[in-house]
């Protein structure tokens, strides 16, 4: 196949390997569409829909399938979130770039993601606690998550499905979700958790037993 093929930063090569392979592919908050495009050359998925809230990114996404002669197997949707998306578009969504919170309202607004079959890949900017709260609290569970570095920050990846079992946890376990505190690179991102807690219990001492919770984990799996 002819074309240009864009290179993946680490960020987006993470979420690229939790997509299942035969997967049709929603890739919401698109901007360049490279990952779409990406998947769809390296025969991971048949087809996409790259989306955006926005027409600017959707252009320059637009641009980039062009580029990849990809024309035929991606499309482009001005969007708000997953409300164009018809559940018959997509296996597997990704959502990555943007905040926890939003991330969350987007899936739980959305009519089909509460199909078990239908399988998430979440990458959150911040407040990924808040995220994993609002998926346990609705009947989410997280299949798997790991860690990435791309341009000197540190991101989390998550794999989510719909069981509709809803449940509370200990509240640690919104920070921790489920990285192993015994990998460097997830050590790393809850390093980062538990010094925006430290800062946090300045002004609300409930933070600093978190804090404290969470540097004792990391102890206790330190080589």
């Amino acid at each position: 196949m002819s074309g240009k093929s864009p290179q993946l930063d680490n960020r987006l090569m993470l979420c690229a390997r939790f997509v299942r392979r035969g997967a049709k592919l929603a890739d919401i908050g698109t901007d360049h569409a490279y990952l779409p495009v990406w998947l769809c050359r390296n025969g991971v998925c048949p087809k996409a829909v790259a989306a955006d809230i926005n027409p600017e990114p959707l252009e320059r996404g637009r641009q980039t399938v062009n580029e990849a002669q990809l024309g035929d197997r991606i499309s482009m949707r001005l969007s708000d979130g997953l409300k164009q998306i018809n559940s018959d578009e997509a296996d597997d969504i990704v959502i990555a770039g943007m905040g926890g919170e939003l991330i969350a309202d987007i899936i739980l607004s959305c009519d089909f993601s509460r199909n078990g079959e239908k399988h998430f890949i979440l990458q959150p900017m911040t407040k990924s606690e808040e995220l994993i709260r609002l998926l346990c609290e609705n009947g989410f569970e997280i299949d798997a998550q790991d860690c990435c570095v791309a341009s000197g920050k540190c991101y989390t990846v998550l794999s989510v499905t719909y069981s509709g079992l809803t449940h509370s946890t200990d509240e640690l376990f919104y920070y921790t979700g489920k990285l192993d505190p015994k990998n460097e690179l997830h050590r790393r991102f809850l390093r980062g958790h538990a010094e925006r807690l430290r800062k946090k219990a300045r002004g609300d001492s409930r933070y600093g037993e978190l804090a404290d919770r969470l540097e004792d984990l990391l102890t206790q799996n330190a080589e």
